[in-house]
C-alpha cells in the first residue's frame, strides 16, 4: 500500500513487530469456531450481519444469528432462546475500538399449557391449529417465549419495548400444526420507541458452504486447488456443490435502527465522511455461575463474539479461538501476530498460487478505520487494531435482485466487507482477501471458493429479510449426490 502516511507505516511496523511462532490456524466457516462454542451451542453466534436496508435506506439492519444446525424435525421442545444467555449487539460510532450503543435481550420462557405432549399441537384432540402467537389461535403453543429489548448508551440504559409483550416466533412444526407459518412469522415484528422494528424466532439458515469439502483439507468439489471456473464463478444465482447447511434452522434476532440513533452527532453523513462509518459486533454472555435450569448468578461472563467473518474463522489459530471468543476488540493487538502472516496463504503458496509476502497489511483495512471502507478516515482516525464488521452508512443499498455475491470486490460497494449482507459470499471474498486481492486483483485474482453461490433459504426484500424457518415435517437437507444444484446433470450436486 504505497499511499499509506508515514504514522500509519509506522503502526503497522510496530504490529509486525509482534509477530511470533504460534500453533497454525485452522480454516473453518462453520458455525463452531471455536472450542468453547462446540460445548455450548446455545452461546454459538453463528453469523452477524449489518446494512443499510434496501428496504428503508435510512436504516441499518442487524441480524445476530445463533444456535447452529436446528434440525426442523427435532421435537418435542424444539428450539428456544436459552433465558441465562445475555444477548447483545454492539457499535462503536468514534471509531475508538469501545462500544457506545448496546442492545440487550434477554428472552423468558412460559410453559403455558404443560399437559400437551409436545411444545406446539394443533389440529388434533380439539385443538384448534397454531395461528398466532398469542390468545385465540394459540392454545397449541404449550412453550411460548417472550423477550425484552434494552438499549444502553453512556447516559444510562433504557427499555424500549414501548410496554409490549414481545413473543418470539417459535419452530415451523409443519402444516398440520402450523397451516399458515408466514403469517406467524409477521405477527412476529415488533414496532419498538424511536420507529426501530424488531423480530426474534426460529429461521431457515441464510448462510451457504460446502462444509463437507472444506472441512476435508480443502477438497472442494466444485473447483480445482481451489480456483473456479469463469462459468461457476460468474453465476449468483446457482449453486455447483452442495450447501451443508441447506434444511439447518437457526434462531435469530433481527433489528432495524434508524441510522440517525447510530452516528456520533445523530445526524446521517455522506460515505466520504468519517463520521458515516460505525463498527460493530454481537456477543452472548452467561452469569458465572450458572446450573442449567436454574437462575444464573455473579457477573456476566463473554462466551463469544462475532464481528468479521473472515478474521475468527479463518485467521485466529486454534489454540486462541477460546481466548479471542472472551475477549474484546479493543485489546486485538495480541492477536495481530495472526493477522499480518496467517497460514492459510501459505497453504495456498504450496498449491501454486501467488500470494504476498508477509507483513500482511493488505488485511488491515478489516480491522481498522480505513480506506476504502471508511475513504474519509485520516490515519488519526483509524483506531486501534479490532475485530469490528465496520459498515459505511453513506454507501447506499443495493437492491436484493441487484447485489453481487462477491460484494466489494466485484464493484458492489454495499456488500462485505462494507458490513454484511445475507447475500454476501463471505467464504469465496474470505478465501480471496486471503490470496492478495486487496494488494492486487490482477496478481493475486484468481477465482476462489467453493462452488455455494447462493443460499438455499428463501430470503426476503423486506424485514426481516430472512427466510421463514423450514418446516419440521417437509424439509430436506442438500448433500453430496443430492438434489440442490440445479445446473448440474438432473439437479444432482456431485459427490466428487
Amino acid at each position: 500500500m504505497s499511499t499509506l502516511t508515514p504514522k500509519l507505516r509506522s503502526a503497522m511496523a510496530i504490529a509486525a513487530s509482534l509477530l511470533v511462532i504460534q500453533p497454525p490456524a485452522t480454516f473453518a466457516a462453520s458455525h463452531r469456531e471455536a472450542p468453547i462454542t462446540a460445548l455450548d451451542q446455545k452461546a454459538d453466534i453463528t453469523d452477524w450481519f449489518a446494512f443499510v436496508s434496501p428496504e428503508h435506506p435510512d436504516r441499518v439492519i442487524f441480524i445476530m444469528n445463533v444456535d447452529p444446525f436446528l434440525e426442523p424435525s427435532n421435537g418435542p421442545n424444539y428450539f428456544p432462546f436459552d433465558p441465562g444467555i445475555l444477548y447483545e449487539m454492539k457499535i462503536d460510532n468514534n471509531h475508538d475500538g469501545v462500544p457506545d450503543i448496546t442492545f440487550q435481550f434477554r428472552f423468558q420462557t412460559q410453559l403455558t399449557n404443560p399437559g400437551i405432549f409436545t411444545g406446539f399441537v394443533g389440529n388434533l384432540a380439539g385443538i384448534p391449529p397454531i395461528t398466532s402467537l398469542t390468545g385465540d389461535g394459540a392454545q397449541g403453543l404449550g412453550i411460548q417465549q417472550t423477550y425484552s429489548v434494552t438499549m444502553v448508551t453512556s447516559s444510562g440504559s433504557m427499555p424500549i419495548s414501548d410496554d409490549q409483550v414481545l413473543h418470539t416466533v417459535p419452530s415451523n412444526v409443519g402444516p398440520r400444526t402450523m397451516p399458515n407459518y408466514a403469517s406467524l412469522v409477521q405477527q412476529g415484528i415488533y414496532t419498538l420507541d424511536n420507529g426501530m422494528r424488531v423480530f426474534a424466532g426460529t429461521v431457515a439458515d441464510p448462510f451457504f458452504i460446502d462444509l463437507g469439502g472444506v472441512f476435508d483439507s480443502l477438497n472442494l468439489r466444485a473447483s480445482v486447488a481451489p480456483v473456479l471456473s469463469a462459468a461457476v464463478d460468474g453465476d449468483d444465482h446457482n449453486n455447483y456443490a452442495p450447501n451443508a447447511v441447506a434444511g439447518f434452522n437457526v434462531n435469530s434476532i433481527v433489528l432495524e435502527v434508524p441510522i440517525t440513533m447510530l452516528t456520533s452527532d445523530g445526524q446521517t453523513h455522506a460515505a466520504s465522511d468519517a463520521a458515516a462509518v460505525i463498527g460493530s459486533y454481537a456477543t452472548t454472555s452467561r452469569q458465572r455461575i450458572t446450573v442449567l435450569g436454574e437462575e444464573g448468578r455473579g457477573r456476566w461472563a463473554q462466551v463469544q463474539r462475532l464481528g468479521n467473518p473472515l478474521i475468527n474463522e479463518a485467521i485466529i489459530g486454534t489454540g486462541a479461538k477460546d481466548r479471542f471468543s472472551m475477549s474484546e476488540p479493543i485489546h486485538d493487538i495480541q492477536f495481530a501476530n495472526f493477522l499480518l502472516n496467517p497460514l492459510l496463504p501459505q497453504i495456498f503458496a504450496t498449491l501454486g498460487l501467488p500470494v504476498p509476502k508477509a507483513p500482511r497489511t493488505d488485511l488491515l483495512p478489516l480491522v481498522q478505520y480505513m480506506a476504502p471502507i471508511c475513504p474519509g478516515c485520516t490515519a488519526a482516525q483509524a483506531g486501534p487494531v479490532a475485530d469490528l464488521l465496520r459498515l459505511n452508512t453513506g454507501i447506499p443499498p443495493t437492491s436484493t435482485a441487484t447485489a453481487k455475491r462477491l460484494g466489494f470486490i466485484a464493484g458492489d460497494s454495499a456488500g462485505w466487507p462494507n458490513g454484511r449482507r445475507l447475500t454476501d459470499d463471505v467464504l469465496d471474498i474470505a478465501l480471496r482477501a486471503l490470496e492478495g486481492i486487496l494488494v492486487n486483483s490482477t496478481t493475486y485474482g484468481a477465482p476462489l471458493g467453493d462452488g455455494v453461490n447462493v443460499s438455499s433459504s428463501a430470503l426476503g426484500v423486506a424485514f426481516p429479510f430472512e427466510g421463514p424457518a423450514y418446516s419440521g415435517r417437509n424439509s430436506v437437507h442438500e448433500g453430496p449426490g443430492q438434489a440442490g444444484c440445479a445446473l448440474q446433470p438432473n439437479g444432482i450436486c456431485p459427490v466428487n
